[in-house]
């Protein structure tokens, strides 16, 4: 079908081949290190094995132990230093800060925008985005990667809490509604990231201009960063909460899009075969 006399884009796999490829002129499914090449070598077997999303979805599995991993290792290493007072030169410094800014008005403008982060505006968010990549894509790709973003970096989130149980700021010094669960990693901050990240990654993968990319971005990143932040301006978690989500949330994400660009290169490989 055409229109203006211009066909129109592609859909389904032979969209996601012909389109989703390139990103300023680099093809993601071409691997040029050792490990690289390894990967995608396993992912074609695992594919001939068990389907066309298995590659996808193992490299998934096996990525989310490799984030729980890293995790864990990140959580020692923060507790041992909390446990040395080393973050309250950074912590309660900020946590100041923040209040010494607040007024009624910033606080309710900044309540109604975490909430967006939180355990319903989220998902909303999400699942809104999911549905409309997924149908105008004509594809399984956005709905398999956005679930499996949003339900790592929640798993990493609810294991990762009453693991190491730090306290969160005094709620004198928070803004309600008071949260109880544990401080350690900022869920907010963590799922924010992912989110934004995978779905900037997504939109990035149709885009044709320098422009347009840097723009989402861009967005992306602002979401994230003022997401992380408006925490530490409630009082809700300590600075050092919403950075270390958002170095586990970039690690997990970079681990979702190289499962995306596996799946991608068994796709390319066996369009090619079928055409040749």
């Amino acid at each position: 079908m055409t229109t203006e006399g211009k066909e129109a884009p592609e859909q389904g796999v032979r969209g996601e081949v012909s389109q989703d490829r390139f990103v300023a002129g680099q093809d993601l499914t071409n691997w040029k290190s050792p490990a690289g090449r390894t990967l995608a070598r396993g992912a074609e077997k695992a594919t001939s094995l068990l389907g066309p999303y298995a590659a996808l979805i193992i490299t998934l599995i096996v990525g989310l132990a490799a984030a729980l991993s890293l995790a864990l290792v990140f959580g020692e290493v923060y507790e041992s230093v909390t446990e040395a007072d080393g973050v309250a030169g950074l912590d309660d410094p900020v946590l100041a800060a923040a209040k010494s800014v607040r007024s009624p008005a910033l606080d309710s403008a900044t309540t109604a925008y975490t909430n967006i982060g939180g355990t319903v505006g989220m998902p909303i968010l999400a699942v809104g985005i999911m549905i409309f990549l997924a149908t105008k894509r004509r594809s399984w790709t956005p709905v398999i990667l956005m679930l499996a973003a949003g339900l790592g970096s929640l798993v990493i989130t609810i294991l990762g809490k009453p693991i190491f149980g730090r306290a969160r700021p005094d709620m004198a010094d928070a803004i309600p509604p008071y949260e109880h669960s544990a401080s350690f990693p900022s869920g907010h901050s963590l799922n924010s990231i992912v989110i934004a990240g995978i779905v900037a990654y997504l939109i990035i993968l149709r885009l044709k201009t320098l422009r347009a990319r840097v723009v989402t971005i861009l967005v992306a990143a602002v979401f994230a960063f003022t997401m992380g932040l408006s925490r530490v301006y409630l009082g809700h978690h300590w600075l050092t909460d919403v950075l270390a989500a958002w170095a586990i949330g970039v690690a997990w994400l970079a681990l979702v899009i190289t499962a995306h660009r596996l799946y991608l290169t068994v796709r390319t490989r066996r369009h090619r075969a079928v055409v040749s």
